[in-house]
């Protein structure tokens, strides 16, 4: 058995905890991090359906972290969003909203990146950096005290390491181990839907353009993508994901179908504006519900990601919301080690707490009143949803402001800002 100090110790090391472990050890800060699973090969799979939708303030994250610069592949700018209201199999209402990128400032909106090439530039970022140890195929039992936490490696090449730390970071998921032992009781709000992602090629360009279709079961959204990517063809040179949101008993249905009727339900919900299309990677589907825990902090635990919150995709934001809780941690823990302050201390957790749950609260709540607003087929209802559309296109400040919370920006600071408390990266 052996014994290590380190300040940190996060445990999960998806996008969320293998992103705020870079970026405490970019900093200087002692960091470990461990995962159930081996960290997949460091080449870029082949292309599996999945990507994101990274906000200006995650890429600015990410980029302060030294993981953006090492993506395999030139991710996709999002500079226009156009937001209709429509009924599966009829043209989409004439009134309409469109942000556009430049009404706002010089950056795109956000970027589209294939979930196969951020997960190859994390594993190329994670070795290079010497305050950190990664721990993976690896299981672990926590014990947490008012004066530390121990954490014992249960099993995998490194079981028996015991590792000592001023604090655990739960970046498990949704059914997060350490939130549970903590006694951090959650609500939970189940949607009655089913989201299914994935992709598709098409004929003709998409010009950086998300499309995001509210419909009676559910939002609808297309998503450009970098092309051709490697799964290009001379007839569908190019590509965008999907998020779809649909009653469960459908989307079982949906699933079902081959691709060329799969393909036809696509085209029904967003109309033909990308010529024909051909589904491309794996369907993936889960089912949709809102989760919020109780609180964000324990005794030397702190919760980050969707171990913490878990919101409805209809704004495409729960992983940006996740790299919202890494920015404000990090910098908590690095102004505290800065001032000589135990990082794990109760009033480094406060502070933290009462930064991430405002933000998340928040942005809970609105996913959860779009989803109620647009998910309602009733007439006047449905009416007075498409002329809100067309009023808001029409009051350039109140556009402003929702692109700005689209982008992040909406109280962004500090490491989202770009202005963060960090050394620069290595």
């Amino acid at each position: 058995m052996s014994d290590t100090d380190t300040t940190i110790c996060i445990v999960g090391a998806g996008p969320v905890g293998a992103t705020l472990a870079a970026t405490l050890a970019a900093a200087g800060i002692p960091t470990a991090v461990l995962d159930r699973a081996p960290l997949p090969p460091m080449e870029l799979p082949d292309f599996d359906g999945r990507a994101y939708a990274i906000a200006l303030t995650s890429q600015r994250l990410l980029a302060a972290s030294g993981i953006w610069d090492r993506l395999p592949e030139t991710p996709q700018p999002i500079h226009h969003i156009r937001v209709q209201d429509g009924r599966p199999g009829h043209a989409p209402s004439p009134l309409k909203l469109d942000f556009r990128s430049e009404e706002v400032g010089p950056d795109p909106f956000g970027w589209m990146v294939e979930a196969r090439a951020l997960r190859v530039a994390l594993n190329a970022r994670l070795p290079h950096l010497p305050n950190l140890r990664v721990f993976a195929p690896a299981e672990a039992s926590v014990e947490r005290t008012p004066e530390g936490a121990r954490i014992r490696i249960t099993t995998g090449p490194d079981s028996g390491t015991v590792l000592s730390a001023r604090l655990v970071v739960a970046a498990e998921g949704r059914e997060s181990a350490l939130r549970q032992q903590a006694g951090i009781g959650v609500t939970r709000h189940d949607y009655g839907q089913t989201g299914m992602v994935g992709a598709f090629a098409h004929e003709r360009p998409h010009n950086g353009t998300a499309l995001e279709m509210f419909l009676p079961n559910g939002p609808f959204a297309q998503l450009p993508l970098a092309g051709p990517g490697g799964f290009g063809s001379a007839q569908f040179p190019h590509a965008s994901a999907f998020v779809w949101s649909d009653r469960r008993d459908l989307a079982q249905r949906f699933l079902a179908m081959d691709d060329a009727a799969f393909g036809r339900e696509l085209t029904r919900r967003m109309g033909d504006h990308l010529g024909r299309i051909r589904p491309i990677g794996r369907r993936w589907s889960y089912p949709l519900t809102a989760l919020w825990a109780q609180r964000q902090v324990d005794t030397r635990l702190a919760l980050v990601g969707d171990a913490a919150h878990g919101i409805h995709p209809i704004a495409g934001q729960g992983l940006n919301l996740g790299f919202r809780d890494v920015a404000a941690l990090a910098e908590e823990i690095i102004a505290a080690v800065a001032a000589g302050e135990d990082p794990g201390s109760q009033a480094v957790l406060r502070r933290y707490d009462r930064r991430a749950r405002p933000d998340a609260a928040i942005m809970l709540g609105a996913t959860h009143v779009l989803e109620k607003l647009f998910g309602n087929d009733f007439g006047p209802v449905r009416l007075a949803r498409r002329l809100g559309i067309a009023a808001v296109d029409r009051m350039p400040r109140l556009k402003r402001a929702f692109a700005q919370r689209a982008m992040g920006m909406a109280g962004a600071s500090g490491l989202l800002g770009g202005q963060g408390l960090m050394t620069p990266p290595g």
